[in-house]
């Protein structure tokens, strides 16, 4: 969080889609290109929240990425559209804020669920990142993710364009759980692997569910947490139900687990923002000491669920990749009680098999090779954070820049 000029707690803006749809957006358009249409709209929104006192602004980039503009004949305008709507939110900012790269779910899943390939998830983010990049903003908040495979991608895209901060937010259900079933701490585990500079919870409805998300983090988090809640779904006369005194009453206990980035989401506007600004203000923050983190309790994860090791783990027999991959995963985690499973990646082909099957892992995973290239890659597709045994004779600064860039538990 050094990279940021502003120091910590930040308050972050409010709604940006739900707003312009009660400032005459039609429903359905193009966000992105109905924004350029109407500046002025944009403008005065954001200028509100810069006078409530938010220190951050998001540019309206969320669906600005190729697959969500291909679906309104604009796959040809990422670069264009982010430039500008990242100088309108600069305009809007005046100096008085920092202005974010938003990022946004593509709505696509991977293979073998889905129809695209984790590699061309990373080019897509790739591009949209690149353009934000080249206009100039001071950081980057991939939001609303609801599985692991996007934010994952979405985090290497910026990383090879950018050193500058990223935030990632996921938005979940009252039990922690996004629409595609991952919990929400197998995300923070992930993505503090990777070396994100916050992490949180937005768009998932109202203050008390966010922070009761949020304090389940505490105990596992690295780095300061975000709440940016919605204000819940509007009744018939577009009413919300959560207020921004809800919001305000909700700030203490937030920032006693952890969080020291505050927002709003769906129907949050500027009073919300301002009543987020008042209560952070109101917050003695130093009063507050960072949990202890027990070096014997090692967080992993998989695709959907978070794991704990200890540094004397069983991986049980090592599993290779083979056509029977699948059942040998299911078998692995039904009869070995050990809680942790390890698959060899020995050639080439190995890896397809393993991107195909990763998803089945559930338990802590050991992945192993004795080719760099090899690990590399078995790391890149698997959406969860996996760790190293040291049986092997791979070099440490390798083995050190794969913590890095994946998240790799070095044992």
């Amino acid at each position: 969080m050094d990279e940021i000029p502003l120091r910590l707690p930040l308050v972050l803006d409010g709604a940006t889609g739900s707003a312009l749809l009660r400032r005459g957006m039609p429903a359905g358009v193009c966000t992105e290109q109905w924004v350029l249409q109407h500046p002025q709209t944009l403008l005065e929104l954001q200028r509100s929240y810069v006078d409530a006192g938010a220190n951050v602004l998001l540019a309206p980039t969320f669906g600005a990425n190729a697959v969500r503009l291909k679906a309104h004949g604009r796959a040809d305008a990422v670069a264009d559209d982010n430039r500008r709507l990242v100088d309108l939110t600069r305009q809007a900012a005046g100096g008085k804020a920092l202005v974010a790269g938003d990022l946004a779910p593509t709505g696509k899943r991977i293979l073998p669920f889905g129809s695209i390939s984790f590699e061309r998830l990373v080019e897509i983010y790739t591009q949209q990142a690149a353009a934000l990049e080249e206009a100039g903003v001071d950081l980057y908040v991939i939001e609303t993710m609801t599985t692991m495979a996007e934010a994952r991608a979405a985090v290497l895209a910026v990383r090879s364009v950018s050193r500058k901060p990223v935030w990632v937010t996921f938005t979940c259900d009252d039990e922690g759980r996004t629409p595609h079933g991952t919990d929400v701490l197998a995300a923070l585990i992930v993505m503090q692997g990777m070396g994100v500079s916050a992490f949180g919870i937005n768009c998932s409805e109202g203050p008390a569910v966010v922070a009761r998300q949020l304090e389940r983090l505490t105990p596992y988090a690295s780095v300061p947490l975000i709440a940016k809640p919605s204000a819940g779904l509007p009744d018939a006369q577009g009413v919300y139900p959560y207020t921004a005194a809800d919001f305000a009453a909700a700030v203490p206990a937030m920032a006693k687990a952890g969080v020291r980035l505050f927002g709003g989401c769906c129907g949050a506007g500027a009073e919300v923002i301002a009543a987020l600004r008042r209560a952070v203000d109101g917050v003695d923050f130093s009063a507050f000491t960072p949990p202890e983190h027990d070096p014997d309790v090692i967080p992993c994860a998989s695709e959907t669920e978070a794991r704990f090791i200890t540094p004397d783990v069983d991986v049980g027999e090592t599993i290779e990749c083979t056509p029977d991959l699948l059942e040998d995963i299911l078998e692995a985690e039904e009869d070995c009680p050990q809680g942790a499973l390890k698959i060899a990646i020995l050639e080439e082909d190995d890896l397809a098999l393993f991107a195909e099957n990763q998803y089945a892992v559930k338990d802590a995973l050991c992945l192993w090779s004795d080719v760099p290239e090899l690990l590399e890659g078995a790391l890149r597709v698997y959406q969860g954070r996996a760790f190293w045994d040291g049986t092997g004779e791979l070099e440490p600064d390798f083995l050190d820049a794969m913590r890095k860039k994946y998240g790799l538990v070095l044992l």
